[in-house]
C-alpha cells in the first residue's frame, strides 16, 4: 500500500520520455497544454503529467523548442475580450458587459506585465483588440 507522500508510478503504464512524445506529436498537431494533458489523461491513462515525467507539458514543449507565442491563460483572457467587444457591437447599452470588459482587459494588461516581467512575452508586445484578432483566429 501506497503512503502519501510517496511517489509511486506503478499505474503508470507509458514510460516517461514515450509521454515526451505524445505532448510533442499533441503540440504538433496544434493543441494546447491543457487539451493534450486531457488526452493523455483520458485516452492514454496518465492522471499527472508532471508526477509521470517530472516536467509539466509547458516545460517539455519549451525544452524541445515549441514555445508558445502567447501563454494558454493570457490567450484564453483575450478571447474573452474578443467575445465581449463583438457581444457590444450588437448590444452597445449593455452594462454588465461594458464591465467585464474593463475588467477582462485589465487582468490582460496586470498578466501582460506579469509575463513581460518573466520574459514570457518580448518586450515589445503589446495588446491592440484590433490587431489580435489575426493572431488568435
Amino acid at each position: 500500500m501506497a503512503t502519501k507522500g510517496k511517489k509511486d508510478k506503478s499505474w503508470v503504464r507509458i514510460k516517461p520520455n514515450e509521454i515526451e512524445k505524445l505532448v510533442l506529436k499533441f503540440a504538433k498537431q496544434g493543441k494546447s497544454p491543457s487539451v493534450i494533458g486531457m488526452i493523455l489523461r483520458d485516452e492514454y491513462g496518465v492522471p499527472d503529467i508532471k508526477k509521470a515525467t517530472g516536467k509539466s507539458v509547458t516545460k517539455i514543449l519549451e525544452d524541445a523548442n515549441f514555445k508558445l507565442q502567447i501563454p494558454e491563460d493570457l490567450r484564453a483572457l483575450i478571447r474573452k475580450s474578443l467575445e465581449l467587444r463583438k457581444h457590444l457591437e450588437v448590444h452597445k447599452h449593455d452594462a454588465p458587459a461594458k464591465r467585464s470588459l474593463a475588467k477582462t482587459e485589465a487582468r490582460i494588461r496586470k498578466m501582460v506585465k506579469y509575463y513581460k516581467k518573466k520574459n514570457k512575452l518580448s518586450q515589445d508586445w503589446k495588446y491592440h483588440p484590433e490587431k489580435i484578432k489575426l493572431l488568435l483566429h
